[in-house]
């Protein structure tokens, strides 16, 4: 609780905080969790686990690759159901309470993608989905659509090489959704209760081939005393006034040397009045990694870069924060713990090396790190006291490619055909 106050005290120094800083941890509302960086602080959480090793199961109808959110002991996921798309409700036991069918699902493209790649939120009313079939509704804790509407349909397909990744995110008026793509980009704003649209703003820089193209979900944060939203994407960092959709910040200048094919995959983390951003292409040994200051309005390109790494990045899985350090599961196992404020490394270490990649996004619970792996293997690290120590490796017999969610005696795993609960005494 401390180290949360510290953080706190820091944001509101600075003028950036995280909204929902003070929320539940019980909770696991959104992708990354209440604090939007794949970190808790409480809770027991096991180390050993695997296929035959869990304390529940349950059969997945299909292939999706989101990952799920809780909320008061309720589990909400997105799945293709009969190649439908589908928001499925189970409780704290793993049984199915409820099935909410959509339309007809957009297949992915990727062998690790899915038409079912973002993930749910929700704010303890509705839960809001999106599919990449262009369906974007909101459902109510029954399973009743309270509403729906489709952006394939009002603002044409999206033009993105892979399969859509962006989450919705909610402000405290909005559900907000982001298209970053070759063609018209854009950030819109849809009432959460009537699903109306309040505002569509375009975001459309000139990049080179594929740099247009992002993957990345947008933060919700406080920014000079306003409610606001950071977006990654198309090679520049922007903030976006939360009311009316208007850019009131933004820094460029993160591919000087028009490199192609770097889209924005990973999302940004923030530590204090810092955001890290893991860019470039780690996966053929071009890493960037960025250390931006979120202070200033207006265009900051030239003030507001602190430090720039080209040893060290990742390509898809996003970062997580544990203890005011940045730490980065790269694309093959490598580990980096990263000083947000320097770009200095703290500590590194690695997990065996394997022809599988990491597409999760790591959780770290308490002073653990957990990194699924592509083919299924979720390892466990230590990372208590600044140093890094491989605990477990633990065979899921299937692919996982969402990230793990914890609750407080456990976590959850999503895989390809199952979503299961490993406990800290299965």
């Amino acid at each position: 609780m401390f180290h949360r106050c510290l953080i706190a005290l820091a944001c509101y120094v600075f003028g950036v905080s995280r909204v929902g800083l003070a929320a539940d941890l019980s909770d696991w509302r959104s992708w990354r969790g209440p604090l939007g960086n794949g970190s808790v602080e409480q809770g027991e959480f096991p180390t050993r686990f695997g296929a035959d090793r869990f304390a529940w199961r349950t059969e997945l109808p299909g292939k999706g690759c989101s990952t799920p959110i809780v909320l008061q002991g309720r589990i909400y996921l997105t799945s293709p159901a009969d190649t439908n798309d589908a928001l499925l409700c189970f409780d704290a036991q793993g049984a199915e309470q409820w099935r909410t069918v959509f339309g007809k699902e957009d297949p992915g493209k990727h062998r690790n993608g899915s038409g079912c790649n973002a993930s749910p939120v929700t704010d303890g009313k509705l839960v809001y989905v999106y599919f990449k079939s262009g369906t974007l509704a909101a459902v109510d804790l029954a399973g009743k659509v309270r509403w729906k509407t489709n952006l394939v349909e009002r603002f044409g397909k999206d033009t993105l090489f892979w399969d859509h990744g962006t989450s919705p995110v909610l402000t405290e008026r909005y559900v907000v959704m982001a298209r970053m793509h070759q063609g018209e980009s854009w950030l819109a704003a849809f009432d959460k209760e009537s699903g109306e649209m309040a505002w569509k703003v375009a975001r459309n820089y000139p990049t080179p081939t594929e740099c247009d193209h992002g993957y990345a979900t947008p933060l919700v944060i406080q920014h000079q005393g306003r409610e606001s939203l950071l977006v990654w994407g198309a090679e520049h960092l922007t903030i976006h006034n939360a009311t009316d959709g208007h850019t009131t910040w933004s820094c460029g200048n993160f591919n000087p040397d028009g490199n192609k094919l770097w889209p924005a995959i990973a999302t940004p983390v923030i530590v204090g009045d810092m955001v890290v951003i893991a860019y470039g292409r780690n996966d053929r040994g071009i890493p960037r990694l960025h250390g931006i200051r979120l202070t200033g309005n207006g265009d900051v390109t030239q003030t507001n870069h602190v430090w720039r790494r080209d040893d060290v990045g990742a390509f898809v899985p996003t970062p997580a924060v544990h203890n005011g350090k940045v730490i980065l599961v790269r694309d093959r196992g490598e580990v980096a713990c990263i000083d947000p404020a320097t770009g200095k490394t703290v500590w590194e270490g690695e997990f065996p090396k394997n022809r599988a990649n990491f597409y999760a996004s790591p959780l770290v619970a308490q002073d653990t790190l957990y990194a699924p792996r592509e083919d299924g293997i979720v390892f466990v690290a230590s990372v208590a006291d600044g140093k890094f120590s491989v605990l477990s490796e633990n065979d899921m017999a299937e692919p996982v490619i969402g990230s793990p969610v914890p609750t407080s005696n456990g976590i959850y795993l999503r895989g390809e055909k199952h979503l299961f609960f490993v406990a800290s005494t299965p």
